[in-house]
C-alpha cells in the first residue's frame, strides 16, 4: 500500500510539472499534453489501486479505464456552470477542457505502465503453503 500512495504522489507531482513546466524547458506541445494524459492515467489506476487494494491488478486496470473513458465522455456533456468550472486549475484537472479521441490511446498507455510498475513495486502477498517439520 505505501509503494502504491508514493508512486501516486510521484505520478501527481510528475504530471504537474509536465504540464507547468514542460513548455518552458522546450518540450513539443504534444509530449506535455499527451505526457499530461498517460500520467493522469497512470494517477487512475493508482487511486483505484489504493482504493481498492485487494482485487487483482488487471481488475484494477478495468476499473481505471472504465473512469477514464467516462471522465473523457463527460467533455462532450456541455452546461455553463460545468464549462465555466472546467476553465479552473481544478476543473482542467480534473475533467479536462476539450474531448480527444488520442487521450483514450494516453490513458491506455499510462495505464499499461502503472500496470508495470505496480508488479514492480507491489509484490503478490506470498501464500502461506503448509510445511511439514521433521522432528530433530
Amino acid at each position: 500500500m505505501v509503494a502504491r500512495i508514493c508512486l501516486y504522489l510521484i505520478v501527481i507531482v510528475s504530471g504537474l510539472a509536465l504540464r507547468r513546466f514542460g513548455l518552458n524547458i522546450g518540450l513539443p506541445a504534444a509530449i506535455v499534453k499527451y505526457g499530461g494524459s498517460i500520467l493522469w492515467g497512470t494517477m487512475v489506476y493508482f487511486l483505484v489501486a489504493i482504493t481498492i487494494p485487494r482485487i487483482p491488478r488487471w481488475s484494477i486496470a478495468w476499473f481505471a479505464a472504465v473512469i477514464a473513458i467516462a471522465v473523457e465522455l463527460f467533455r462532450l456533456v456541455q452546461t455553463p456552470w460545468l464549462d465555466t468550472f472546467r476553465l479552473t486549475l481544478a476543473g482542467a484537472l480534473l475533467f479536462g477542457r476539450i474531448f480527444s479521441w488520442w487521450n483514450f490511446l494516453a490513458y491506455g498507455a499510462g495505464m499499461l505502465l502503472a500496470f508495470g510498475l505496480d508488479a514492480l513495486a507491489v509484490k503478490p502477498e506470498s501464500r502461506a503453503t503448509p510445511t511439514t517439520h521433521s522432528p530433530n
